[in-house]
């Protein structure tokens, strides 16, 4: 049996998960859709769609599309429906879950990565987090769960922009960015956009997407570079004005940053290293993701981890004439970005 693509959904409170729930479970989209919504979520599904007498509480919808409440733990609900689905009493190919509004998505995402009757069933697809426009600023400056949401993110789907002006909506994608450079960021009314769209994004898989850095981190501060490190995801020139963030102030604690290199990597040293830092701040790592050139093969290497857990793949050959370069991406809390960096520089084979 293939993988079943799962797509893990989170955001605020307000943020307009539920709307887009709805959606799923009610539209004739043609799609056959599991859907998994935490019961004791703030924002649960209108109850009428979820009346049953079954103790699994698992609804078949009208559309075809599947609507499953988690009792006990995520682990169970996945089993239970991998189970009817094996049998022939369920029918569906893939998986949205909900987490709730409060939620750091974090401990979703290990689920399937640490069972592995669950990683031999389903492949994590993307984790989309919803921005509410109107209140983001608010709730990034007072809420970690908030911060953690957009550092989890594969891709970043604005809400309510309709709410705000031109400028406010720029500053907050800039803020954003900031946060999680690697996270797609798009203005969306979930009444319009294509399911596909929504659905289908493989962020997540390894070989699919080996672009590590959107072009917000393309241009670099000629004064801090001895080394091609970008200077904490800003791609401003030296003395450039964020003009456009008029004077709203911010201090996140959820940073990204870069490492680039031209010389490859060891690969003893620098499993070592990244052994090593996972040991100490794998809570604080959200996310990191690189696209290597190692030592002793022609293949890249693609990279990447969530907390302590991590994994690499090779991907296709290096091009004849495609610069060898190395890009890894760091999405944390308060991450000590000079260790991580430097650590990095001496994992490198020597000039």
């Amino acid at each position: 049996m293939p993988l079943i693509p799962a797509t893990i959904l989170t955001g605020f409170l307000g943020s307009g998960k539920t709307t887009l729930l709805k959606r799923v479970l009610t539209e004739s989209h043609g799609q056959k859709i599991a859907v998994i919504e935490n019961e004791f979520g703030e924002e649960n599904i209108d109850s009428d769609l979820l009346v049953t007498e079954s103790k699994e509480q698992i609804l078949q919808m009208s559309n075809g599309c599947v609507c499953c409440t988690i009792r006990e733990d995520l682990r169970d609900t996945l089993q239970l429906l991998a189970a009817k689905k094996r049998k022939g009493l369920l029918d569906f190919e893939r998986v949205v879950i909900e987490t709730t509004g409060l939620a750091d998505p974090g401990p979703v995402v290990q689920t399937f990565f640490m069972d592995d009757e669950i990683a031999e069933t389903y492949l994590v697809d993307s984790v989309i987090t919803l921005v509410d426009a109107k209140h983001a600023n608010e709730q990034l400056d007072t809420r970690q769960e908030a911060r953690r949401q957009v550092g989890f993110a594969d891709q970043i789907f604005l809400s309510k922009t309709d709410l705000v002006s031109e400028q406010d909506k720029e500053a907050l994608i800039h803020r954003l960015k900031h946060m999680n450079p690697r996270a797609p960021i798009r203005a969306v009314h979930f009444g319009e956009v294509p399911l596909k769209e929504v659905l289908d994004l493989r962020g997540f898989n390894l070989n699919d997407k080996l672009e590590v850095d959107p072009d917000f981190l393309v241009a670099q501060d000629e004064h801090d570079h001895g080394h091609g490190h970008d200077h904490e995801g800003h791609g401003h020139e030296h003395g450039e004005h964020c003009a456009h963030l008029h004077h709203h102030h911010y201090d996140d604690d959820v940073k990204s940053f870069v490492f680039r290199a031209d010389r490859p990597f060891d690969p003893a040293r620098l499993e070592d290293f990244i052994g090593a830092i996972v040991n100490i701040y794998g809570p604080r790592m959200l996310r990191y993701k690189g696209v290597l050139a190692m030592r002793g093969t022609e293949r890249k290497v693609i990279f990447q981890g969530v907390h302590q857990l991590m994994g690499s793949d090779l991907g296709p050959e290096w091009g004849k004439d495609e610069p060898r370069h190395s890009r890894m991406v760091f999405i944390g809390i308060d991450l000590p970005r000079d260790i991580f960096l430097q650590g990095l520089e001496q994992c490198l084979v020597a000039a």
